[in-house]
């Protein structure tokens, strides 16, 4: 009953990565040319949502590990690769500053990709 209720929640879950992170980037590419998007509350959306990618991959985690199931080719590495993303977007910020509203941007988009990715091959 747990295993199942844990597993709906990974698959709900998946949509709010999917468009959260899509809705972060878009609002990000606006940000560049639209300097009035431009406010704390893009950077603290931006982080809840990279937030939830971490939350995806425990639940996911969770699941394996509780029920030792097999999980469909790539769609762990598709977790992962949005983690590692994650690190690299954010150790850029500093040296593209001046473009850090676009490395923002195309990175929650990059990472919807990714989260979409996963949701297909699951």
């Amino acid at each position: 009953m747990i295993t199942a209720t844990l597993l709906e929640v990974h698959r709900s879950w998946s949509w709010i990565v999917i468009v959260g992170n899509g809705l972060a980037g878009v609002w990000a590419l606006a940000a560049h040319k639209v300097f009035s998007l431009r406010s704390r509350a893009l950077w603290w959306f931006t982080t809840l949502v990279q937030f939830t990618i971490f939350v995806q991959v425990i639940l996911g985690v969770a699941i394996v590990n509780r029920d030792k199931i097999e999980y469909p080719a790539f769609h762990a590495f598709y977790g992962f690769v949005a983690i590692i993303a994650i690190a690299i977007i954010y150790s850029y910020r500093a040296q593209l500053k001046s473009r850090v509203y676009l490395l923002y941007g195309f990175g929650g988009l990059f990472i919807m990709g990714l989260a979409i990715r996963a949701f297909l091959v699951s």
